[in-house]
């Protein structure tokens, strides 16, 4: 057992049989009471996120996650099929598990995986990746009614919004958590 304290972005803790995992955190102090720990959680399953506040020291269970570096291989129907990178032994990982990471994933990517007790919980991408531009309409210098940004579909399949200058075969890159576009890469 751990205490409030301890607590730090990206621990995991177990409350009421549910994994959180810890978004961001703040001590506070006032001038007047005691101190607490303000926090904001989500949930490794489905998603949710809530706002929670711990006493100063009072006891949390931190569960035990191991975070690997995996390379992703391919997908097999609806799972996920992934290499551990020191070991070589593969992992499957469900589509559930997976979710918009699928959006951004390309064959021998790296990734990492939080493991706990032997079933993955959840796949952490790089800030941002570099991806081409499969299809997009050629952008006319006139055409400002969309604000500049044009409908782009990516080589994962997913669709961005782009500069109206970026043609076909242009490779971008992309912010994994929002799904925006960041620039050109040139190489």
């Amino acid at each position: 057992m751990a205490t409030s304290n301890d607590i730090k972005n990206g621990t995991v803790l177990n409350m009421d049989g549910q994994l959180w995992s810890v978004l961001e955190f703040q001590h506070v102090k006032p001038g007047k009471g005691g101190a607490f720990v303000r926090t904001k959680l989500r949930n490794v399953v489905s998603g949710k996120a809530v706002d929670k506040t711990f006493n100063a020291g009072a006891k949390v269970d931190v569960a035990t996650v191991d975070r690997s570096e995996y390379q992703y291989l391919y997908q097999d129907g609806e799972d996920f099929i992934f290499m551990d990178t020191t070991d070589f032994d593969q992992l499957l990982v469900p589509g559930n598990v997976v979710g918009n990471a699928t959006n951004f994933m390309l064959e021998n990517q790296n990734v990492n995986i939080a493991i706990h007790e032997g079933a993955p919980l959840y796949i952490e991408l790089p800030p941002s990746v570099t991806l081409e531009i499969t299809y997009t309409e050629p952008g006319l210098q006139g055409d400002r009614s969309s604000g500049g940004t044009k409908p782009a579909t990516l080589e994962t399949g997913y669709q961005i919004g782009v500069p109206l200058f970026v043609d076909n075969g242009t490779k971008v890159k992309v912010d994994t958590r929002t799904g925006e576009y960041l620039g050109r890469v040139n190489e």
